[in-house]
């Protein structure tokens, strides 16, 4: 892991404000990514369950979010690249090849390097956007420092509170924190909808009505405050000139940059 933050540092900023770009040549390749969805929404309704549930620590349901993505991009890592992945990646770093292939293996090893420091780098802010156009989808992943806007849910941990405290405040903090939890909650139970709507089945939902849609998720944490922006996002139609004929790297879009600008204050971009 190391070896690698040294090559990004010391080499290319290719990375950085970019977003996949996934061609849907058909239904097929619809409900690929429509499963996807279906997958990340699912684990928004465990970590809802875990947020809610009295007897589960918030560490271990931020471990939960956190083991859920780093499985699924190592999953994409491995169906882009093969076992080898890492080779691949620096490959095209080191400029030794200029294949969408590549490309790809490197945006998607960064983010999975960036994941496995987020629980220890507490200031980075995970900002995930994922649009939907007629004839492809884009998945933009950033991290991030500065502050989440209060368009979100706060929720604290017991846990990650550093300070002494006599009994009856423990107790009251605790109390505090599952209030907060529970709001938290609540908050994903009203939002995950979002994700269902913006990717419906392709087999029982028209083209018309299928074509357009989108959802931003903001995570992030600062000491013993965690805070989490969940809201649908609208494509811009006129992003794209040309249709897509395999995978690759795109500018973030504009969808990205409004999103920031609306959901971020102070925001300095680490990847």
């Amino acid at each position: 892991m190391s070896e690698w933050r040294d090559r990004m540092e010391s080499g290319t900023e290719i990375l950085r404000q970019q977003a996949v770009r996934i061609p849907l040549p058909d239904v097929e390749a619809e409900r690929s990514v429509y499963n996807n969805m279906m997958r990340i929404a699912d684990a928004g309704e465990r970590k809802r369950k875990l947020l809610d549930d009295p007897d589960v620590p918030l560490t271990e349901v931020y471990e939960d979010e956190l083991a859920e993505m780093r499985q699924s991009f190592e999953h994409r890592l491995q169906q882009v690249a093969g076992k080898n992945y890492y080779d691949v990646a620096t490959a095209y770093l080191d400029g030794e090849r200029d294949d969408w292939i590549g490309a790809l293996a490197a945006y998607y090893l960064d983010c999975y390097y960036h994941l496995q420091e987020r629980y220890t780098v507490d200031e980075h802010i995970f900002f995930l956007v994922i649009l939907r156009y007629p004839d492809c989808v884009t998945v933009n992943l950033s991290f991030l420092t500065g502050e989440i806007s209060s368009d979100g849910v706060r929720y604290e941990s017991a846990k990650h509170v550093q300070s002494d405290l006599n009994e009856h405040d423990r107790e009251q903090l605790y109390a505090d924190c599952q209030h907060s939890q529970h709001k938290a909650a609540e908050y994903l139970r009203e939002n995950i909808a979002c994700i269902r709507e913006a990717f419906p089945d392709p087999e029982t939902t028209p083209f018309e009505q299928r074509q357009y849609g989108g959802f931003v998720h903001v995570t992030g944490r600062q000491g013993a405050t965690f805070a989490e922006i969940l809201e649908s996002l609208s494509p811009n139609p006129d992003r794209f000139d040309n249709t897509a004929s395999t995978p690759g790297l795109v500018s973030e879009g504009p969808e990205a940059k409004r999103a920031k600008q609306l959901f971020l204050t102070d925001a300095e971009i680490v990847l």
